[in-house]
């Protein structure tokens, strides 16, 4: 039996969660919505994730708009499942994250003052680790963070204990270091851990000097299909038709 459209809500928020309370619904809600756990949707809300940033990136706001709802109806989601365990709702995920904010911002809602946004990032620091009292330094770094952003993260809260490399050309020896031990590797195990060490020595190098190694590789990738779409436009033959010589050829034309 289906459900009667409502539109009376105060709020949109309030619109919202009454749809999916409805998608949830045990007699008329939809079987997909359903089925939903916590673990089967967090697929779809890291790819939801992406396509903001991908809107971001491509300058739509229009894009922007209809993906910041899509992100949003997956909070609503884990909330609504979270409230029917009894474990969480969705206002208390709201009253939660205003009430960090204010701990956070005491430059705003306090008698600190600050001059600058590296004041600010001092400040939002020690405040989350009043917060995180107890914990090991390295034990709320997220799980589900791409690999290559979680090892930029493990290395910065190391490196906040003293555990670092006193220059960044001490941190390219290590590279040095790493690249001839995987070189030197001889089993498929020992390359793969070797190559894994090579890479976190490698991330660690460009921490220490100041690049965001998850941006950078990401650009890296989009330069790369850029380019290849290039040499693909710039020959008439299929590019597998080419031998190695003729494709790095025009590599170097379209870059």
């Amino acid at each position: 039996m289906p459900i009667p459209i409502r539109d009376d809500f105060p709020t949109p928020i309030d619109k919202l969660k009454w749809v999916m309370q409805c998608l949830r619904d045990p007699e008329n809600g939809c079987p997909w919505d359903l089925e939903q756990t916590f673990e089967s949707i967090v697929k779809h809300t890291i790819e939801e994730a992406y396509e903001v940033v991908d809107a971001i990136e491509n300058g739509s706001k229009d894009d922007l708009h209809e993906e910041l709802g899509d992100l949003l109806f997956q909070v609503i989601l884990y909330a609504q499942i979270a409230s029917e365990d009894g474990a969480f709702d969705f206002d208390s995920v709201t009253q939660g994250v205003a009430d960090k904010m204010l701990s956070r911002h005491p430059h705003v809602f306090g008698d600190i003052e600050v001059s600058a946004a590296n004041d600010v990032n001092a400040i939002w620091e020690a405040q989350k680790s009043k917060e995180k009292k107890g914990q090991n330094t390295l034990d709320n770094i997220t799980l589900g963070l791409p690999a290559l952003m979680r090892a930029q993260k493990i290395l910065k809260k190391a490196a906040k204990t003293g555990f670092e490399w006193p220059t960044s050309e001490k941190a390219l020896e290590k590279v040095h270091e790493e690249l001839t031990e995987f070189q030197e590797a001889t089993s498929p195990e020992d390359k793969e851990e070797e190559f894994g060490d090579l890479l976190f020595a490698m991330t660690n190098y460009g921490r220490m000097n100041n690049i965001d190694c998850e941006e950078a590789l990401r650009k890296a990738n989009e330069k790369f299909i850029t380019r290849f779409k290039d040499m693909a436009k710039a020959t008439h033959p299929d590019l597998k038709d080419l031998s190695l010589d003729e494709m790095l050829s025009l590599w170097k034309q379209v870059k």
